[in-house]
């Protein structure tokens, strides 16, 4: 076991110390996800790679922590925390005394589903919820690469899963997400009709 595996024991079982020695242990790797997924949101973005980090740790060790069975199991409950993060984010931009949903966040270019409006993002979480529903494993995959932005090599080893299965519970959400999200309106970035 290492330390971070021993650290995380330790916080679960009311230490209140290993929560502040956790964080220099996990902080690079930590602050490397984050970033990623921030480089890719719009120009004068309120949230930097920093203070998602800051913020999603806060929430898995603050109120007492939680309970990690190991290091694998806290960065996929880090990149859950970073998507709520986001969503959350997305849904106080689309409040009237935050714009009303007229200010526009980009996200990954990467991933054709979601292209940039916090309309979209929550309709992206709301499917996401009814995929977790049917198939963890693959909505795991969802945010770990979406919300986090790890590579699918990273992927498959957080989730010590093959990269194959990795990719192929990548193509089976997307695919599953882009028809849930075609049948709940307009895909998400596509214009209607009208004028």
């Amino acid at each position: 076991m290492d330390d971070a595996s021993l650290l995380l024991n330790a916080i679960a079982q009311g230490d209140p110390r290993a929560a502040d020695e956790l964080f220099p242990l996990v902080y690079d790797e930590l602050r490397r996800l984050a970033a990623r997924k921030v480089a890719h949101e719009a120009p004068g973005q309120t949230l930097n790679a920093t203070g998602l980090v800051h913020e999603a740790y806060l929430r898995l060790v603050g109120g007492g922590g939680g309970e990690w069975e190991n290091r694998r199991h806290f960065f996929a409950a880090a990149a859950e925390a970073m998507s709520r993060i986001l969503v959350e984010q997305a849904r106080r931009k689309r409040r009237a005394r935050h714009g009303g949903g007229k200010k526009r966040i980009d996200l990954e270019a990467a991933c054709p589903l979601v292209r940039g409006r916090s309309e979209d993002l929550l309709a992206l979480d709301e499917a996401l919820g009814r995929l977790a529903a049917l198939n963890p494993a693959r909505a795991e995959v969802v945010k770990l690469r979406f919300f986090a932005g790890l590579t699918m090599p990273e992927v498959a080893r957080a989730l010590a899963i093959s990269l194959p299965t990795a990719e192929r519970y990548w193509a089976f959400a997307r695919t599953w997400l882009y028809a849930e999200l075609k049948a709940d309106g307009p895909a998400p970035g596509e214009k209607t009709g009208g004028r």
